[in-house]
């Protein structure tokens, strides 16, 4: 049974998707509208986390699973540039992580 809180988008649910920088800033965005109406904007550091956790486990011959956790960075940990709100990759076990996943989610 889905988790009344998990949202599941098939491609076919994908009305468009604009990546973008705004006036003033210096970080993409990523703007994806669903055919149901709804929106949702992705900031740059959202966005690369799930790009460094989906080439971790789509381009891994073995790899299946990966959680990326949001921490805050100190200042003498920010890299440049950076934001110092950053997804990092946990040490939880791939077992565990499929295991919640699919508490969240039963195919």
């Amino acid at each position: 049974m889905k988790s009344p809180n998990a949202f599941i988008y098939k491609a076919e649910d994908v009305v468009r998707v604009i990546a973008y920088i705004p006036p003033g800033h210096h970080h993409t965005r990523v703007l994806i509208e669903f055919r149901d109406g709804g929106k949702i904007v992705l900031q740059q550091t959202v966005v690369d986390g799930i790009i460094r956790a989906y080439a971790n486990v789509a381009l891994h011959p073995q790899r299946k699973a990966v959680e990326l956790v949001m921490r805050n960075l100190s200042k003498r940990e920010k890299k440049e540039g950076f934001s110092k709100h950053q997804l990092l990759e946990t040490a939880k076990s791939e077992e565990d992580i499929l295991r919640e996943v699919a508490e969240i989610y039963s195919e």
